[in-house]
């Protein structure tokens, strides 16, 4: 692993035992791990933030083991097998398929020498600002029978129906797994590419003096070596398809995740789509599972401190053209036609974008994106501090099973939400009514609290993973000198700590409002009442042909995703120790 994972998830790189970063180093630490957790206001915060955190997942846990009348029945006679089947397939495809470009983009650009590799390192990485759901707006139209590749196929060969031809249904499973490749693959890209640039020469060496090819080392030599990060990777880009709802809505591909929709909002049943909820769930831990089984007694070091300039091979003639057209197409399927597409329309239907309500939209993704990511830092540095000045078991578990919300899907814990603010709500009502005989609305429910609160579950794992990593960097010996300056723990952190992590509070604040910026499911359950944020904006004019209309704002939430895409691509050059920055 490398200085990526204590950018994005850092926490994933906890859970799996490996080092997030170039140059870590172990330092004694002056503290002794307490047995018993000695309360104060740092480990008691802590604890109940993380509780509080957590409670959605706990909510779902509970709520599943409500009766929900005879749903299971329904759903087994008719379209669980078809919920289940459909998602392994989903996520086999794209699991496979972001595999195999990642992997081998990353090497090609890493260890071979062709014209345009600079470039390709930082453009592979593009397809990460454009969500999903908007590249599968602009397939469909591209690909459909109106649309002009089938129109131009038409027009070549003298086809007069589709009865005469065969084309590929973009609208499909396959469909799916393909936009979702094209926008998932830079995960494993960046783990991928991290790995590479830090491995040992020593090792690529003895492979060259034993008369391997490039392609001969990098099946037998490379490829295993950097095992773990691809894991991490296809791990990190199955979560992120489990959790998908736009894409695989407009595609009418019937997943776990639509499938909860289906069972919560046209079956009316809360506590079947909880108990779907947990069958999803499920699939995140089995995932969690397999991926620290397959690697059980397995570990993975470097053997010599020899990190001097990595060995590259001279690509020419047919491999050059191979390599060059092998990073181009993902960038121009992935980001480029999408992008192009996108550009035509706004600039076509730009007064018919501003009259939906744009600027309202837009406004209210700001906002939600900037308050989720001012609370979800302030979180992540209080749990991240609390755990590094009480070293606990059970503190440290706490807060990573706070944590986890990133590896859950976002209708997962909008059930969650809803669960406890939902009780809350009926006991605030039910006091005011008795006590008061005052009759109010919901406060909690259906209002801006409940989507943060969303957020601040879903996405704390980034922040906190972030600020633990950054935290791990400080010696505890600074804190031992604050100490002896007479120093608390609160001044300590203002003083010292922030201003040394201000690097990871940016990182983290970023990945926080991009992401939020592109969330649908949990948002589209959230909201208020007539509320709409970009994503919502985009999925409903999508939903209803209206690609056009709705163009500005996929190309506004792209552009939000191109920041954390600048930033990552400028860190991982200096992933290899030594290297220059």
């Amino acid at each position: 692993m490398g200085s990526w994972c204590f950018e994005k998830d850092s926490n994933f790189c906890n859970w799996y035992g490996m080092s997030a970063g170039a140059g870590f180093h172990i330092e004694a630490s002056p503290r002794l791990t307490s047995k018993w957790l000695q309360l104060d206001f740092w480990t008691g915060g802590a604890l109940l933030l993380a509780f509080f955190i957590a409670l959605p997942l706990l909510s779902v846990g509970f709520f599943a083991l409500q009766p929900s009348g005879d749903i299971w029945h329904h759903l087994i006679t008719t379209v669980l097998s078809r919920y289940v089947l459909t998602t392994i397939g989903l996520m086999l495809g794209v699991g496979v398929g972001t595999l195999v470009i990642g992997t081998c983009t990353a090497w090609l650009v890493t260890l071979c020498q062709f014209p345009g590799r600079r470039i390709f390192e930082w453009a592979l990485l593009l397809p990460l600002a454009m969500p999903a759901y908007v590249v599968a707006y602009v397939y469909t139209d591209v690909f459909e029978f109106a649309g002009p590749v089938q129109t131009l196929l038409r027009d070549i060969f003298g086809w007069e129906s589709s009865r005469e031809y065969w084309f590929p249904e973009i609208r499909s499973l396959g469909g799916a797994i393909f936009v979702m490749t094209l926008t998932l693959y830079p995960y494993v890209y960046l783990l991928a590419r991290v790995a590479f640039v830090q491995q040992s020469v020593c090792i690529l060496e003895v492979s060259r003096t034993l008369g391997k090819t490039a392609w001969q080392s990098f099946i037998s030599i490379a490829l295993p070596s950097a095992r773990p990060s691809l894991i991490i990777g296809v791990s990190l880009v199955l979560m992120e398809a489990l959790n998908d709802f736009g894409t695989v809505d407009f595609f009418a591909v019937e997943t776990l995740t639509a499938g909860i929709f289906d069972v919560w909002l046209n079956m009316n049943n809360l506590s079947g789509a909880a108990q779907l909820a947990v069958v999803a769930l499920c699939f995140v831990l089995l995932l969690l599972w397999a991926e620290r089984k397959s690697r059980t007694n397995q570990r993975y070091f470097n053997t010599s401190t020899r990190y001097q300039a990595l060995p590259s091979y001279q690509l020419r003639g047919v491999r050059l053209l191979g390599a060059t057209i092998s990073c181009l197409l993902p960038i121009g399927f992935g980001f480029i036609l999408p992008s192009c597409v996108l550009g035509y329309y706004a600039w076509g239907f730009y007064e018919e974008s501003i009259s939906h309500n744009f600027y309202s939209n837009l406004s209210n993704s700001l906002v939600l994106s900037s308050l989720s990511a001012t609370l979800s830092v302030l979180a992540g540095i209080f749990l991240a501090y609390g755990v590094r000045l009480k070293e606990n078991t059970l503190l440290k578990s706490t807060a990573r099973f706070a944590s986890i919300g990133y590896a859950v899907p976002g209708a997962v814990l909008a059930v969650g939400v809803l669960i406890p603010m939902g009780k809350v709500d009926v006991f605030i009502q039910g006091f005011l009514n008795n006590v008061f005989g005052i009759s109010t609305g919901l406060f909690f429910s259906g209002t801006i609290a409940a989507v943060t609160y969303g957020y601040l579950s879903r996405f704390l794992a980034l922040s906190y993973g972030t600020m633990e990593a950054s935290l791990l960097r400080i010696t505890p010996n600074m804190d031992g000198a604050a100490r002896t300056l007479g120093l608390g723990p609160g001044r300590t952190l203002k003083r010292i700590h922030l201003p040394m992590i201000r690097g990871g509070i940016l990182a983290a604040a970023i990945l926080v409002f991009v992401d939020t910026m592109k969330e649908l499911p949990m948002t589209i359950i959230l909201r208020p009442f007539n509320f709409e944020t970009l994503a919502t904006h985009v999925h409903q004019l999508a939903s209803d042909e209206l690609l056009e209309e709705s163009a500005l704002g996929s190309l506004s939430i792209a552009a939000a995703g191109l920041l954390p895409v600048i930033y990552l691509s400028r860190t991982i050059r200096g992933a290899r120790p030594g290297a220059e920055k």
